[in-house]
């Protein structure tokens, strides 16, 4: 018998924060650091913040030293918006993009350890679309620490955050967002271990629970990776913003799909076909390996495509050969030695004197939920949440627009974090303790997970999953058209009733792994939704949304998406302008923050 579902107890706090990766716990800290008597609650899904996801970011952080006799941050803002494909929010550009480097001596002055050119200055390497005077040359721009860069940023903002005692709650997810009239004032969360539901209330609420491309058959995120934040603000009926924006890694390891870093490329790895060509030369003549993300990964797949690629029989899987024999042996050494092991480990490669297969590898979200230039959320474009923040990767302010620049999302999970941070501290100031639980409160939670609970069905979580992995990867992945995206939309809404029909083993709440699991893969569903919708509609192509129906950018587009969707397949869209601040000011070169053409 299933067990009667109930809030077990109900929590109080100043400050919840929903997913304690990097920009939660950047937001904590400054919160922490203006008003060290602030309580805040921060769950995380995983058992300690060091197993956020951010903790296996490789490569760097962009970020323009003030002191660099070629760098400025108006060429960093040049080449986001570049790398965008002109879709990105311009006074969020500016305001990422001049802080940067006060991040940097932040997270350093607060231990984090950079590496260090033999000078003693932070050492940098070049990134994909990161160039200097406008498109001349490449830049040397995103700071690291060796290459375990976003582990470096965790031990950081987790010690600050331990240091001003904020109370860590683990294996625990919000599963339904709590409002009073419009305000929101907490969540309920649910808690593995003990398999108990509670109450938070608090008055203010920052969702960072990251990115969600475990719906791909082939992805760079950790298993955890779900879309859980993007699902509960929907079913809050609250929008998501262009999610339709997807972005495949270029260099994903055959089989694993692991992330073979695009530091690699930086220190001089090159991308060759069958014929060990490096054809990337066809592409991007001069960026070359060193081209966005989209660009790379649709050339890989037009070289697999048109026969100059190899096929792994082993993994059943099409690519590419990632050379790095020719980098000199102290590179091999110091500065990419954890990611080698991975090829050695999972690929059985030796980098050093083999060429290392790799493939496109889903692996980050542009889009997410709404929030203006501070973190609020927003429930249309002119209105905000009151009491609801967002940052990271699970927000969309939106500094990537459709496509994101390698080393970009490091630093907008610090510098919007400290920025919704502060936003908070400022909302604190009036805010008011929420009188007590809604009415309706834990009428989602408790709908979805009896209906789990009570399933009779024969479907199995692991074909469902299957199916949705290898049409989201097949028919919404790199390259889209309208045919394949109409079926992927009829696939999900089967995918749906047979989701409502995998029966669950156990009864119990407590440790139910069976739950769990299918309440996370309903959350995929219900984003994959999204995602298909969202490409079906934008009719061109634009970043990392490629449609071979509609292959040209249009400025008919020239917007960002919103979609809502409280029920499962009640879709409305609405639009959302693109910031054009920079250009609108006619400051120095602002005619190049117009929508320009894009080329490599």
């Amino acid at each position: 018998m299933v067990e009667k579902l109930a809030i077990g107890s109900t929590l109080t706090c100043d400050v919840l924060v929903i997913g304690a990766g990097g920009a939660g716990l950047r937001a904590a800290a400054q919160i922490c650091e203006e008003i060290p008597e602030t309580k805040i609650i921060a769950l995380t899904k995983v058992t300690s913040p060091q197993k956020s996801h951010t903790t296996t970011a490789q490569g760097g952080m962009a970020a323009v030293d003030p002191r660099d006799p070629e760098d400025r941050p108006l060429f960093h803002m040049f080449d986001t918006w570049k790398g965008s494909d002109c879709s990105a929010d311009q006074n969020v550009i500016k305001k990422v993009c001049d802080t940067g480097w006060e991040e940097v001596v932040w997270l350093e002055r607060h231990g984090m350890h950079f590496s260090r050119t033999g000078e003693g200055r932070i050492a940098k390497r070049p990134f994909g679309g990161h160039m200097l005077n406008f498109g001349e040359k490449k830049a040397f721009r995103a700071c690291y620490e060796a290459t375990r860069t976003g582990k470096g940023i965790m031990d950081t903002v987790w010690d600050e955050c331990l240091k001003y005692g904020v109370n860590f709650i683990g294996q625990c997810v919000a599963t339904e967002l709590l409002f009073d009239d419009n305000r929101c004032i907490g969540a309920i969360i649910f808690r593995f271990p003990e398999g108990e539901f509670k109450a938070v209330l608090a008055k203010a609420t920052i969702i960072a629970t990251g990115g969600k491309t475990r719906m791909y058959q082939v992805s760079t995120n950790c298993r955890g990776n779900t879309g859980d934040g993007l699902a509960i603000a929907l079913n809050a009926g609250l929008p998501v913003m262009d999610l339709e924006a997807v972005q495949f890694h270029p260099t994903g390891m055959v089989g694993p799909g692991i992330l073979a870093s695009e530091a690699l490329r930086g220190e001089g790895a090159i991308l060759r076909n069958k014929d060990e060509e490096p054809f990337m030369e066809r592409y991007a003549p001069t960026a070359k390996d060193l081209a966005p993300r989209d660009l790379i990964s649709r050339s890989i797949i037009t070289e697999i495509r048109e026969g100059r690629g190899l096929f792994n029989e082993d993994h059943n899987a099409h690519h590419v050969w990632l050379d790095l024999r020719h980098l000199p042996k102290e590179v091999h050494e110091k500065k990419i030695q954890e990611i080698e092991s991975f090829f050695r480990r999972f690929v059985g490669v030796d980098p050093e004197i083999e060429l290392c297969p790799v493939a496109p590898t889903a692996h980050y979200q542009m889009g997410g939920i709404p929030t203006d230039e501070y973190g609020n959320v927003q429930r249309d474009p002119e209105d905000i949440v009151p009491g609801l923040f967002a940052c990271g990767e699970a927000a969309a302010a939106s500094l990537h627009g459709l496509n994101r620049l390698g080393t970009n999302s490091l630093l907008e999970l610090i510098t919007m974090g400290k920025v919704t941070g502060r936003k908070v501290v400022e909302y604190l100031k009036d805010a008011k303790d929420p009188e007590g639980l809604p009415s309706n409160a834990g009428d989602i939670t408790f709908g979805q997970f009896s209906t789990y609970l009570n399933n009779k069905g024969s479907e199995q979580y692991a074909g469902v999953r299957h199916v949705l992995r290898h049409t989201m990867m097949d028919k919404v992945g790199i390259y889209r058209s309208e045919k394949p995206l109409l079926e992927a939309i009829d696939t999900l809404k089967e995918l749906r009733e047979r989701a409502l029909h995998i029966a669950v083993s156990l009864t119990s709440l407590k440790a139910n792994q069976d739950l769990w699991q299918t309440w996370e893969l309903n959350n995929l569903i219900t984003v994959s939704m999204v995602i298909a919708q969202g490409a079906l509609a934008r009719k061109e192509s634009r970043g990392a949304h490629f449609r071979e129906d509609y292959p040209e950018r249009s400025n008919e587009y020239n917007y960002h998406t919103l979609v809502y969707m409280p029920e499962f397949d009640k879709i409305s869209f609405a639009k959302r302008a693109i910031d054009m601040s920079i250009f609108k000011a006619k400051g120095e070169r602002y005619e190049l923050f117009d929508y320009i053409e894009r080329k490599y």
